[in-house]
């Protein structure tokens, strides 16, 4: 019997029989990237997830404009919760991931839906920017600030999810 050894396309001295799935190249267990369906190799994978990127560069400057403005909007709405006193926390805990909800669904909107995680990442720069205001204020009112914690802590993370379309359950 001779066999031949194959040898990893990106590592010339370790032998391998993996093959990406996409371009049949050799790969070792270094290089491979595991997907649903196979291995693949970080070029693919990389050349795979530019498709998805499909923002332009005015969305970052509309989404984060939108995210901020809307983010001091709620952010003075939490405040006003606040003054209601214990009761408005159950209110809070309510309002703050509906208002995330609000926020994402508007930016989505103004930026056509096109995604990119830099995108994405610029869009949760907005919100919490668009409510230091109100958190500055609240630096004089320990009650006040509690609440502005609560709508950052609960907002943001479901705008993010929103916008970025990861699904908690399926």
């Amino acid at each position: 019997m001779n066999e031949t050894s194959l040898y990893c396309a990106n590592h010339p001295t370790v032998e391998t029989a993996l093959r990406c799935k996409k371009c049949e190249k050799l790969i070792c267990v270094k290089c491979a990237v595991r997907t649903p369906t196979g291995y693949q190799c970080k070029e693919c994978i990389r050349g795979q997830q530019k498709i998805f990127e499909t923002s332009k560069p005015y969305d970052y400057i509309t989404g984060f404009i939108t995210a901020a403005v809307l983010s001091g909007i709620g952010s003075f709405v939490f405040s006003l919760i606040g003054f209601i006193g214990y009761f408005g926390f159950f209110i809070a805990f309510a309002a703050a991931p509906t208002i995330g909800v609000i926020i994402a669904e508007a930016v989505r909107m103004v930026t056509g839906r096109r995604r990119s995680p830099t995108l994405y990442k610029v869009i949760l720069a907005g919100i919490i920017i668009g409510a230091i205001p109100m958190v500055l204020f609240s630096l004089l009112d320990i009650f006040g600030l509690i609440f502005q914690g609560i709508y950052l802590f609960l907002a943001v993370p479901t705008a993010y999810y929103r916008i970025s379309g990861i699904r908690i359950t399926k």
